[in-house]
């Protein structure tokens, strides 16, 4: 990585952090649920044809199909590909820009790229509960976005934070569904960013029990339910 002077640290980032998004009031406001849980719209079906085709044309019909889902399936890994590449240059440059070192890795994960930083001095882009590294995701993504012109999913993480939260805020709804399910009482939790609703979210459901997420960001939070 670079050597540039710069004037180091976290100031530089959020110097940056303020010129792109003058918006920026809260982490939790950067990203929507909807934009966690985004599936692509499925094509209208095709109209039946008549009974007097071939089977050699359905069969015909159907390897055009298979052929056009892997080019498909293709376009999009590349996509994905292309996003973190760009990702990953945006976050080195302001690595070097703020005189930080961190090695980087790329990754796809299902359908949207991984990003993840990693290094011993990036504390101070992580956060007090990764309200630093939700504001870098969302520039990121935005930098991303100006290349492509397309709306980014991807992920950023910095020094395994995300992967640590993900195991404790797991157990957390394991926990309290467990609770729930023992009082027969709703439970409402603290407020939350949408990346760790997700995980309570996930982690009710496959208790058996069902949650729902309620209020304004940036008080939104998740509320768990007994089973009836």
């Amino acid at each position: 990585m670079r050597d540039d002077p710069g004037k180091g640290g976290f100031g530089v980032v959020a110097d940056l952090h303020e010129q792109e998004l003058d918006s920026v009031a809260d982490d939790d406001a950067l990203v929507d649920d909807d934009l966690i849980d985004d599936e692509d719209a499925t094509d209208d079906e095709d109209d039946e044809d008549d009974d007097d085709e071939d089977d050699d044309d359905e069969d015909a019909d159907e390897d055009d199909e298979d052929e056009d889902d892997d080019e498909d399936g293709e376009a999009d890994l590349s996509s994905l590909e292309e996003e973190g590449e760009i990702a990953a240059d945006y976050i080195e440059g302001l690595l070097d820009i703020a005189d930080l070192d961190g090695d980087i890795d790329m990754d796809v994960e299902g359908d949207r790229a991984v990003v993840s930083v990693v290094g011993a001095t990036l504390d101070e882009l992580v956060g007090e509960d990764g309200e630093v590294l939700e504001a870098l995701q969302e520039l990121t993504r935005l930098a991303v976005h100006r290349r492509t012109g397309v709306r980014a999913r991807l992920m950023l993480d910095v020094g395994g934070f995300r992967a640590r939260r993900r195991t404790e805020l797991a157990e957390l709804g394991r926990s309290i569904a467990e609770e729930v399910g023992r009082t027969g009482e709703p439970r409402k939790l603290r407020a939350m960013s949408p990346f760790e609703r997700k995980i309570i979210h996930d982690a009710v459901a496959l208790a058996g029990l069902r949650s729902e997420s309620e209020g304004e960001e940036p008080n939104r939070r998740v509320v768990v339910f007994p089973v009836g």
